[in-house]
């Protein structure tokens, strides 16, 4: 008789187990109504190609003719590391995605895309499953592309990556597909973030190929999950990275909807204890809180919530797509402040060498006292006094002992002799694009914009979006 009785237990537990699995598997075939994206991102709408078309243009033709001649004359690449191509003026703004393995960066992209069940959806997984960094973007057909042919394409943004060998380059692939999304955007997916991993393991910089996504992403979601909150070395050393581009990182606490409410508040005070250390700005960071994957939000959680925090921030993706041009206009003119204060550096030091060379000097051990203590030489301070150059946006000191090892001081001329009858003075040109031409640029496509409807105010995300460059 027990042993009847024991084998009808064991049968309904297994019976109600079943239950659950199928309600379970039921809720998570529910897919989430997506139409919102497209509103928020205004998919539908037209573009006005053409204007796009000749402001692009017009960058080009300043950047080509008052900047780029300062910046090899005085071989401002070999300092920074960052040369400007065509491909990258004329590219479309990159959305960079960093964060530990496995907390939803692949599904979130999916989600964006509507990728679900497509052949080319990123594959995702409980385990560590990108090791590629994965470019996204737009093209006529379905197709993947190879690190190395994308390396080779100098009509892309990407042949400077050329730089972290054929190692990394295996590691590198895109995929092009038809997508209104990406006619305006390109995602990069990246490798999670493994603490117990050397980067010597993975074959390739690691540390410095994200830098070299960060230096050229105009939006960077740095996404964790509930599960995934402490911070080890590599995710310490990649918000060292990330400093001075707070107004562009967006945070993430990912998969929210498997907790309760309570749970979900003490995750979200442990996430804000764990990257105090790491973000240097007065005020918190923003850290949007929702479940970006096409499945329907868990039962009994804070769904409203959830959508409100999406649409956030998909209004703030919305802001990178629509000012895109002023935000290339105000790179390109940051750019070129950089190359007029390294010009101006590298006259000062050509100057005060000449000065103080004479017949019987040694130039080696001149230029060497020179470099060694500029402030003594007030190679600096004549730089701020003269000029408007603002303290802040000088180089490292070091940094020029470094260049001038590389490339002798004889090779460069003062910014005097750096003048033609036809093409006028270098100095003189390069302040004209900085005061003049990219301001006027910037102010012709300000007043070519019709105000228009917000879609928080469509949407009741009930935020003002935030210009990185212009206050609203």
């Amino acid at each position: 008789m027990k042993g009847a009785v024991s084998i009808c237990c064991f049968v309904s537990l297994l019976l109600l187990q079943a239950t659950a699995d199928e309600e379970e598997e039921a809720f998570t075939s529910v897919l989430r109504d997506t139409s919102h994206i497209e509103e928020t991102l205004r998919l539908a709408t037209e573009e006005k190609s053409g204007d796009y078309a000749a402001a692009l243009q017009r960058l080009r033709k300043i950047y080509h003719t008052s900047i780029k001649p300062m910046e090899q004359a005085y071989k401002y690449n070999e300092l920074r590391q960052h040369e400007i191509s065509d491909g990258e003026i004329t590219s479309k703004p990159m959305v960079l995605f960093l964060g530990p393995w496995s907390v939803g960066k692949s599904s979130m992209i999916n989600y964006l895309l509507g990728l679900k069940d497509s052949p080319y959806q990123l594959y995702t997984g409980a385990e560590p499953t990108t090791s590629e960094f994965t470019v996204i973007m737009h093209g006529e057909k379905i197709r993947s592309v190879e690190g190395i042919v994308m390396a080779a394409d100098s009509s892309r943004s990407f042949s400077p990556l050329e730089k972290f060998g054929q190692n990394f380059l295996e590691k590198l692939i895109g995929i092009e597909m038809p997508h209104k999304l990406l006619e305006r955007v390109t995602f990069v997916d990246t490798p999670g973030i493994i603490e117990n991993r050397k980067q010597q393991e993975r074959g390739y910089p690691f540390n410095d190929v994200c830098q070299w996504f960060i230096d050229r992403a105009d939006l960077i979601f740095v996404v964790f999950d509930p599960t995934k909150l402490d911070v080890g070395l590599e995710l310490e050393m990649l918000f060292r990275q990330l400093k001075g581009r707070e107004s562009q990182i967006r945070i993430i606490l990912n998969k929210a909807d498997n907790l309760a409410t309570q749970d979900l508040m003490r995750v979200y005070g442990a996430l804000f204890w764990s990257l105090a250390p790491l973000i240097n700005v007065t005020e918190p960071p923003r850290v949007y809180v929702s479940s970006f994957w096409p499945y329907d939000y868990a039962p009994d959680t804070s769904r409203d919530l959830f959508k409100r925090e999406e649409i956030s921030l998909l209004e703030d993706l919305n802001q990178v797509i629509e000012n895109r041009m002023e935000n290339k206009i105000a790179f390109i003119r940051q750019h070129g402040i950089r190359v007029r204060i390294h010009g101006l550096l590298v006259d000062r030091y050509v100057q005060t060498f000449k000065e103080k060379m004479s017949f019987f000097s040694d130039p080696e051990l001149v230029f060497k006292e020179i470099v060694d203590d500029p402030d003594k030489f007030y190679i600096f301070k004549s730089i701020l006094a003269k000029t408007n150059v603002s303290k802040f946006d000088l180089p490292n000191r070091d940094a020029y002992r470094d260049f001038f090892g590389i490339n002798p001081i004889a090779n460069f001329k003062p910014l005097s002799s750096q003048c033609s009858y036809m093409g006028g003075c270098l100095l003189d040109k390069i302040e004209k694009a900085i005061t003049n031409e990219l301001p006027a640029l910037l102010s012709s496509i300000n007043s070519g914009k019709q105000p228009g409807l917000s879609s928080c105010e469509s949407t009741g995300c009930g935020e003002k979006p935030k210009n990185r460059y212009r206050k609203n």
